[in-house]
């Protein structure tokens, strides 16, 4: 537990309403880049450390209390990852956009992942709910 969580932990008021296990992460891939998949897993590793880093930490514990469930799926372009990413943040859900450095397999700057949560499974469920396991 970081520092910050420590002191929140101290704080503020525990989440007793909502079970452990209530909580997940998605982590949708842009599968038109063609990225194999060592590139996919990099960059989902991106996606989860990037949205952990951003989360709140009462959500946060929740969802470590739960076993940190994330669920991969496979989007199918810049525009329809754009579009979940904008569509949970207007729900008030944890999103972050992963772009790749360029450095291997794909352009600089390419939209690889957007990850969501960790949020309530019913509510990750109401943005992500129709999309594929990868």
């Amino acid at each position: 537990m970081g520092l910050r969580s420590f002191i929140h932990s101290l704080t503020a008021p525990a989440l007793e309403s909502v079970a452990a296990g209530q909580y997940k992460m998605a982590l949708i891939v842009n599968h038109s880049l063609g990225m194999k998949k060592g590139k996919i897993a990099a960059q989902v590793a991106h996606g989860a450390v990037s949205a952990t880093l951003k989360a709140n930490p009462e959500l946060l514990e929740a969802w470590f209390a739960g076993g940190q469930a994330k669920v991969t799926l496979k989007g199918t372009d810049d525009e329809q990852l754009l579009y979940l990413h904008e569509k949970a943040k207007l729900a008030g859900l944890n999103s972050c956009i992963i772009r790749d450095a360029g450095r291997t397999q794909i352009p600089s700057g390419s939209l690889t992942v957007v990850a969501i949560g960790p949020a309530l499974k019913n509510e990750l469920n109401q943005i992500t709910g129709q999309m594929k396991l990868l």
